[in-house]
């Protein structure tokens, strides 16, 4: 079960690590034509949720690791689960329905690592 949520860790992480980076580099009108929402939003909102995406995936595999604060796993796991609840709420409240299955399958992928690394294989 280890190798499991290690290998949902890794490939959650490599999502937000990605997204995130995505978000604090590129300007915001070339972001635009990928995600619809950032031509709707303060640049400051992306910016955070860049953040937020970022420091998630880092605290995905970080603590594990090094071996240090591992029960920073699961929090960050639940921070991103919680940036995914909130991106389906978003998404829905514009009509955005095909967002929907990507953000909802992340959602469940980061709340199935902070179960597993809390409850089935704490550190």
């Amino acid at each position: 079960m280890d190798l499991v949520l290690w290998v949902l860790q890794g490939l959650v992480a490599l999502v937000f690590l990605f997204a995130g980076i995505l978000k604090l580099t590129q300007p915001v009108q070339r972001l635009g034509n990928r995600m619809e929402f950032v031509n709707e939003v303060p640049e400051w909102v992306v910016r955070l949720i860049g953040l937020a995406e970022l420091l998630g995936g880092c605290g995905l595999i970080l603590p594990t690791l090094s071996g240090v604060a591992t029960w920073l796993t699961p929090l960050a796991a639940l921070g991103l689960a919680l940036v995914m609840l909130l991106a389906s709420g978003f998404h829905s409240r514009r009509g955005e329905y095909s967002r929907l299955p990507v953000t909802l399958v992340l959602l469940g992928l980061a709340v199935s690592v902070a179960v597993g690394r809390y409850l089935v294989v704490p550190f």
